[in-house]
C-alpha cells in the first residue's frame, strides 16, 4: 500500500500577502517617512532673510516637526517588525459593525468648502459663522434658536483674537468698517 504525500504549504505569494497583511502598519511608517522627508526638504530649502526677530527663526518648527516625523516612523517600524500590533478601535460609543455615516461626512465637507469659497467675498466673520453653524447642523444639532447665535459669537471672537491680538490679518468683508 502506497501513500501519497501532498504538499499543503501555502504558495509564496500567499505567504507574502499574509506577511504584508500582518505588518500593514509599515505603510503608516512609510507615509510618515515620506512626510518627514518632505517637511525637512521644504524647511532646509526655505529662503530666510538674514534679519530675524530672535534666535528662533522660521525654519525651527518645520525642522523639529520633520525630525519628529522621522523618529516616530523609525520607532513605529521597529515596533511593528518586533511583533507589535495596533489595537482595533474599542471605544464604547463606536459600533464597528455599523457602516460609516457618509451623509455627515459629505455635509461637513460641503460646509468647509463653502466657507473656503465664501471667506473672500463675505469675510471671515460671516463665513466663520456659517462654518460653525453648518458644522453643528451636520453633526446633529437642531437648535435653530441657539446655534446661529453661538456660531456668530464664536466667529466674531475668533476674528478678534486672530486679527487684533495675534496680528494675523483675516478678511473682514463687508463688516470691515464695523469691526
Amino acid at each position: 500500500m502506497t501513500t501519497e504525500t501532498t504538499d499543503t504549504s501555502p504558495a509564496p505569494t500567499t505567504q507574502r500577502r499574509s506577511w504584508l497583511r500582518d505588518h500593514s502598519e509599515l505603510g503608516v511608517c512609510a507615509m510618515l517617512l515620506v512626510l518627514g522627508v518632505l517637511v525637512l526638504t521644504d524647511a532646509l530649502t526655505m529662503d530666510v532673510e538674514i534679519a530675524q526677530r530672535g534666535p528662533v527663526g522660521p525654519k525651527t518648527v518645520p525642522l523639529v516637526v520633520g525630525v519628529g516625523l522621522l523618529v516616530i516612523a523609525a520607532l513605529l517600524a521597529v515596533d511593528v517588525l518586533r511583533g507589535g500590533r495596533g489595537q482595533a478601535e474599542t471605544g464604547e460609543d463606536i459600533d464597528l459593525s455599523e457602516p460609516a455615516d457618509w451623509r455627515t461626512v459629505a455635509l461637513l465637507a460641503g460646509v468647509f468648502l463653502g466657507a473656503a469659497v465664501l471667506i473672500d467675498p463675505l469675510g471671515f466673520p460671516v463665513a466663520g459663522a456659517l462654518l460653525f453653524w453648518g458644522a453643528a447642523f451636520a453633526l446633529g444639532s437642531r437648535r435653530f434658536d441657539r446655534d446661529p447665535l453661538i456660531a456668530a459669537v464664536l466667529s466674531l471672537a475668533t476674528y478678534a483674537i486672530f486679527n487684533n491680538l495675534l496680528g494675523v490679518p483675516l478678511p473682514g468683508g463687508p463688516l470691515m468698517g464695523v469691526l
